[in-house]
């Protein structure tokens, strides 16, 4: 999508071919975006590069805390294993590659007086700026995440390339590298940005919100059920991550793209270019579902090697180990009717940001309105809320809402809820009750999780007789400086913390 010193990169390949790295941060399990950067180190191969792959095990740790301390060889094996399959399954050649991890050369004397040096010369509001699109931001920052750009900066360095590759959200990440490795009396190296692909809820594809993403070991059912939900609105091209992955990946893997249909809709076409299938499918000549059910069959081509090599007991359990469940159940003790219990955690949820389109008094309950809300599905949900005591109509209409959306859906008087806004209530009396906020900016549909339960599919439907939210619910809080928790850990969208008005220490439902 953009370089940075083109003059200088075309000046080395009249010398020499280039040298250049890609390096990714060992936290969250990666997912199909991946292979928009491994089919670009493919054509980085194919023209004749020395291409070196970093596995920034110490920039994990950095960035938040990500990944313990305690994971941190065990997720860098995973990584190791799970990129090397991606490229096999594209028909990358590794024995070309060089392997590299970060705390192989980042704990020497040498480059640890250097972050000594850079830190010497680096502002505050420098280092803070250069991470914000990558490093996690927090309210109170660790200082962890101001080294973090320093650390990649000097990477380039100590791996002797002439350019870093990475990610258009890594720009700031490079500009800053270019500013400050001159001081250090170290060359400025050239940068190379691929786009983001858009994730299947519109936004960036992230490894924090599950919906946004299809993992590499997902299961075909899982594929199909993701993509079944993917924002892919008929003839809108703009955010849509099931067209962006076949622009980016699917595209310059195979040029060219086959959209699979019945005869009575036209029957298969081939595109040989991207341009025409867009151009198609804003006129709507292509339909979403048609889209839906290649890019799938497609993807599954993709991912079906790297199944097969992660099925191995050995990688299995690699897998557990580096990524365990955060809240295992204890087994019950022996004797006792449940031998295997199930694990109740917030992940479990389908809690998700929605818009409340429409807002009217129950035809037959004076103490209920019924709303219509927008959680990012073709049609808004109809949800039925004791709250015409406690909200005027007026406050609810056009508002965000936190909703649970996965309950099982119930008459309330006559009309079906599909849905539960979540809210605060004031522990005394006279009872008040207060909708929950997410943070501004945020859209119907994206997901709210709780703190460090980012991975895990919600439950299709929660069972009644199972009383999961129940037994969770009772944990819900509103911190002192009204913050909605669960067990003291935070609500959460990928902008920031979900909130209440002012009834601090409340409880939530």
């Amino acid at each position: 999508q953009e370089v940075l010193g083109g003059d200088k990169l075309m000046a080395i390949l009249k010398k020499r071919e280039l040298k250049i790295y890609w390096g990714t941060a060992t936290t969250g399990k990666p997912h199909v975006a991946y292979f928009v950067p491994v089919s670009k180190i493919a054509d980085f191969l194919k023209a004749g590069c020395e291409v070196t792959i970093l596995f920034a095990d110490l920039h994990a740790y950095l960035d938040n805390m990500k990944a313990p301390w305690e994971l941190l060889e065990l997720r860098t094996h995973y990584y190791e294993n799970v990129i090397k399959a991606m490229l096999e399954s594209i028909g990358v050649p590794l024995e070309k590659l060089k392997f590299v991890r970060g705390t192989d050369y980042q704990l020497s004397k040498e480059y640890t007086l250097d972050v000594y040096r850079l830190s010497s010369v680096v502002t505050q509001h420098d280092a803070k700026k250069a991470g914000a699109e990558v490093v996690k931001q927090v309210e109170h920052p660790l200082l962890s995440g101001l080294l973090y750009p320093g650390l990649q900066a000097l990477d380039e360095e100590y791996l002797e390339v002439d350019a870093q590759f990475g990610g258009v959200d890594q720009r700031k990440i490079f500009t800053f590298a270019e500013k400050y490795l001159p001081s250090l009396g170290y060359a400025k190296r050239v940068h190379l940005m691929n786009p983001m692909v858009p994730g299947l809820t519109g936004s960036k594809m992230s490894s924090s919100e599950e919906d946004s993403k299809i993992d590499l070991l997902d299961r075909k059912e899982d594929v199909k059920k993701k993509l079944k939900k993917a924002f892919c609105e008929p003839g809108n091209v703009e955010n849509n991550g099931v067209l962006s992955f076949i622009k980016h990946v699917l595209f310059p893997l195979k040029s060219e793209f086959v959209v699979l249909r019945e005869e009575k809709w036209g029957g298969n076409k081939t595109y040989t270019a991207y341009e025409v299938l867009e151009k198609d499918f804003a006129e709507q000549v292509v339909h979403p579902g048609d889209l839906k059910n290649s890019v799938e069959v497609a993807l599954n081509k993709l991912l079906d090697p790297i199944r097969e090599k992660f099925n191995s007991p050995e990688l299995k359990k690699l897998t557990n180990a580096a990524y365990p469940n955060p809240s295992k159940a204890k087994p019950a003790e022996k004797g006792t009717k449940n031998s295997e219990p199930e694990d109740v955690v917030p992940s479990r949820l389908d809690i998700r940001v929605g818009k409340v389109i429409s807002v009217e008094k129950h035809p037959d309950a004076d103490s209920l309105y019924v709303e219509k809300i927008d959680v990012g599905e073709p049609e808004p949900r109809t949800v039925v809320s004791g709250l015409v005591q406690f909200v005027p109509k007026e406050q609810l209409q056009d508002r965000l809402v936190v909703l649970l959306c996965n309950l099982k859906p119930q008459k309330m008087r006559g009309v079906e809820s599909q849905g539960m806004v979540l809210c605060a209530s004031s522990v005394g009396e006279p009872r008040q009750v207060e909708p929950l906020d997410p943070p501004a900016g945020c859209c119907a549909g994206e997901r709210v999780y709780v703190e460090g339960y980012e991975g895990g599919e919600p439950d299709d439907e929660l069972k009644p007789k199972k009383k999961v939210f129940e037994k969770l619910q009772a944990d819900f809080r509103v911190s002192e400086d009204c913050i909605a928790q669960w067990k003291q850990k935070n609500f959460l969208t990928k902008l920031g913390r979900v909130s209440c008005k002012s009834l601090k220490g409340g409880s939530i439902s």
